[in-house]
């Protein structure tokens, strides 16, 4: 099995940890079973022989959970950033964007409907899909989804973007003609045409499941199809490993994006965004949006060096911080918070972010303090699992990761 497993690096960069040796022992058994194998190294030679099986065998390994509209907040964050930043830039040719994984699609036609509901024009919104799933992507080019897909408390754009039908939920052809599928994996040669160079990229809950090579490779090639400007989306849990990498915080509350560091200094700063979706505005996708209909307000930092902790609101001055790679000053605030307060699982949380980005391995102490006081602190059972991931204990790495899948299905 330990070959297998390294074979699933080797070719897709899947860490055997992340997803679980069990996992991936029951899939190939599976698979054995049902074409008549009893000895492993023939399913072993055959891997190596078949495209076919090999396929196969991802299928049943890769996780595809997804939903419109995950995180809605990240959506909000693109809107913005192209709303304020690229469209003044780029006055003319298409908004390039990069959605890998895909999956079943929801991701690329979520990016679509928010620019739409932004106001941008159909005719400028160019989004390349890609994933390793030739299932997923089948779902994802047929465009009909069930009730699974449709998780997040605001659904009104439901109403503007699909049809209900007799097997689900039907989405308007506008949206899918601005997504272009591609199957591939994040470290093939021919993944994406030879000169691509995307303004925006989607890469989300994909790191966490690399062992820490593949997660370099991983970054390395999403710096080189990003564009020099360009702005990249990661999860919650991956941001960490995306700034260890080089890249910097694009100070952007709840939306873990980042920048190359040597075009960071030249963006402006934007302001907070609004805590609704383009879609929860209830825009049509014709209506033309400035930036002055997206309600806003400055999101300056304290001017002292050393902000003075004083309540629970200082919290959000500290992930500001954070953000911006004030590790300090907002480990400071953390701290401070929690000698008035030891009961705060969202301090203890932060504070394991900051330790965790600064390299302190006192972080591990704080995401364990926070889901102390609530068991179901998500991000902290994110991080979690993959630092029990990081650290070889792959079996409490699964452990975290149901249960923060637990806690995401419940939400």
């Amino acid at each position: 099995m330990t070959q297998i497993e390294h074979l699933l690096r080797k070719r897709i960069g899947l860490d055997s940890q992340a997803v679980g040796s069990a996992s991936i022992e029951r899939a190939v058994w599976r698979r054995m079973e049902g074409l008549g194998l009893a000895r492993l190294e023939d399913y072993q030679r055959l891997l190596e022989e078949s495209r076919a099986e090999w396929n196969q065998l991802v299928e049943s390994v890769v996780v595809t959970e997804t939903w419109f509209f995950r995180d809605p907040l990240v959506f909000s964050a693109l809107a913005r950033l192209v709303l304020e930043e690229w469209l003044p830039t780029h006055p003319a040719g298409p908004l390039r964007l990069l959605s890998v994984p895909c999956a079943s699609g929801e991701e690329p036609y979520s990016l679509v409907m928010a620019l739409l509901d932004a106001g941008v024009a159909s005719d400028r919104i160019h989004v390349e899909a890609v994933d390793i799933s030739t299932s997923a992507l089948a779902r994802a080019e047929r465009a009909v989804y069930g009730k699974n897909s449709f998780r997040g408390k605001d659904r009104t754009f439901c109403n503007r973007y699909f049809q209900p039908a007799q097997e689900g939920f039907v989405l308007d052809s506008a949206v899918r003609h601005r997504v272009h599928f591609y199957r591939g994996n994040l470290f093939s040669n021919d993944l994406l045409p030879r000169h691509a160079v995307y303004d925006f990229i989607f890469c989300r809950h994909l790191l966490i499941y690399f062992d820490r090579p593949a997660q370099r490779r991983a970054v390395r090639r999403i710096e080189r199809l990003l564009a020099p400007s360009g702005v990249l989306f990661v999860g919650p849990a991956e941001q960490p490993i995306v700034l260890h990498a080089g890249f910097v915080s694009a100070n952007i509350p709840e939306a873990s994006a980042c920048r190359r560091a040597d075009r960071a200094v030249l963006r402006p700063r934007l302001a907070r965004l609004p805590k609704r979706t383009p879609s929860q505005a209830g825009l049509s996708p014709y209506d033309v949006v400035q930036p002055r209909h997206l309600e806003s307000a400055g999101l300056e930092l304290p001017r002292s060096d050393r902000p003075t902790p004083t309540a629970q609101s200082d919290l959000e001055t500290a992930r500001r911080l954070a953000d911006a790679g004030r590790l300090q000053e907002a480990a400071e605030i953390c701290e401070a918070n929690l000698r008035q307060s030891q009961v705060s699982a969202q301090a203890h949380f932060l504070l394991g972010r900051v330790r965790d980005a600064s390299g302190d391995a006192r972080a591990i102490d704080s995401y364990r303090k926070a889901l102390y006081l609530n068991p179901d602190h998500y991000e902290s059972l994110a991080q979690m699992a993959r630092l029990m991931q990081m650290n070889g204990d792959s079996l409490r790495a699964r452990a975290f990761q149901d249960r923060a899948q637990r806690v995401r299905t419940k939400a």
